[in-house]
């Protein structure tokens, strides 16, 4: 494993360095030297943080028993293909307007 994270690390060195992309989080009003963020980045947070907390709720993905991160991949995306989803029914078939 210690090659992989070697290997990973130079990924990270290269997009950060050559590829000049920075990362940006929203702050909390909690945080330290808060500076309000704009209307969308707000909206977009509170909207990832909501999928979120029902991931964890409704498809237990806290809980995981997968012995390899291949596994853990797979399961971790088999629960959000099965989220969205359930959102794309939602949406498309429940919110028609007759």
């Amino acid at each position: 494993m210690p090659y992989k994270r070697h290997l990973y690390s130079k990924y990270q060195l290269n997009l950060f360095k050559y590829s000049i992309i920075r990362i940006e989080v929203p702050m909390t009003k909690n945080q330290h030297n808060y500076k309000k963020q704009l209307y969308v980045l707000r909206k977009s947070r509170k909207r990832i943080e909501n999928l979120f907390s029902q991931l964890c709720d409704q498809f237990i993905i806290r809980r995981n028993y997968a012995k390899y991160f291949d596994g853990f991949k797979t399961r971790i995306l088999a629960k959000v293909k099965a989220m969205t989803e359930i959102q794309r029914i939602n949406k498309f078939h429940f919110w028609k307007k007759y």
